[in-house]
């Protein structure tokens, strides 16, 4: 039993190398699949991606926010404005090429998007440009409304003219998710390179255990394999 033991110990060690060193490819492969296909983008930070060169910006997107739901909320238009963050990392003049930067990037769109929106996000904003003389309470503030019949239409396509605003939106939202998505399959990449390592290691320990002989085994399995056990001589009982 004590042999099977070191058998199954060497076959397990064997199996957790193997994966650790599978996971630890696929793992590099992702992390290069991220960074050449954020490469070929050519993204590059614009000189106000930095804390410091953003912080006036952020400044002036909070006061419109303030400004417009203090207004909205005068006319009796409850809605929660989003909080404006200064991001804390900076990719200024950077040329984007990992996941963690893709992140970054993300966060400083958001900024410049609230900029053209004065603090209103996709979901708060109207959907089509309100006619004149529509009441402020049934606009978004900015000159927008989801009530199709106070909408101003378009006098070719006799359909409610859309909002831009909210298009930029739809746009900002696109480009941060592709973003995001390379950061999160970059963190996924370096989460398998950490668990191939450990089972790597892992690997390698029970290998050193079994042929060690951590069962305290006088021989390994090694020593015994290709060799038959001799028969023990039997004593015969005397009656």
């Amino acid at each position: 039993m004590r042999k099977v033991f070191e058998i199954g110990g060497i076959v397990a060690a064997a199996v957790l190398i193997a994966f650790g060193i599978a996971s630890i490819v696929m793992s590099t492969n992702g992390q290069s699949t991220v960074k050449s296909s954020l490469k070929q983008e050519q993204i590059t930070g614009t000189p106000d991606m930095s804390p410091s060169g953003i912080a006036a910006e952020v400044k002036a997107d909070k006061a419109a926010q303030t400004k417009l739901f203090a207004q909205l909320h005068a006319a009796g238009v409850k809605m929660t404005p989003s909080p404006i963050v200064t991001p804390n990392c900076t990719v200024a003049g950077q040329a984007i090429t990992t996941g963690a930067k893709a992140r970054c990037f993300a966060r400083f769109m958001r900024i410049h998007t609230f900029a053209a929106s004065s603090g209103l996000t996709y979901s708060q904003m109207g959907r089509y440009i309100a006619a004149r003389g529509t009441p402020y309470n049934l606009t978004d503030g900015l000159g927008a409304t989801n009530d199709p019949t106070k909408a101003a239409i378009d006098p070719t396509t006799k359909q409610p003219v859309d909002n831009g605003r909210r298009d930029l939106w739809v746009t900002y939202t696109a480009l941060t998710t592709a973003l995001n998505s390379s950061y999160m399959a970059s963190q996924l990449a370096t989460f398998g390179l950490v668990v191939g390592i450990a089972l790597l290691l892992s690997g390698v320990g029970f290998l050193i255990l079994a042929i060690g002989g951590a069962l305290e085994s006088p021989k390994t399995a090694w020593s015994d394999l290709g060799k038959k056990k001799a028969l023990e001589p039997t004593t015969p009982v005397n009656a």
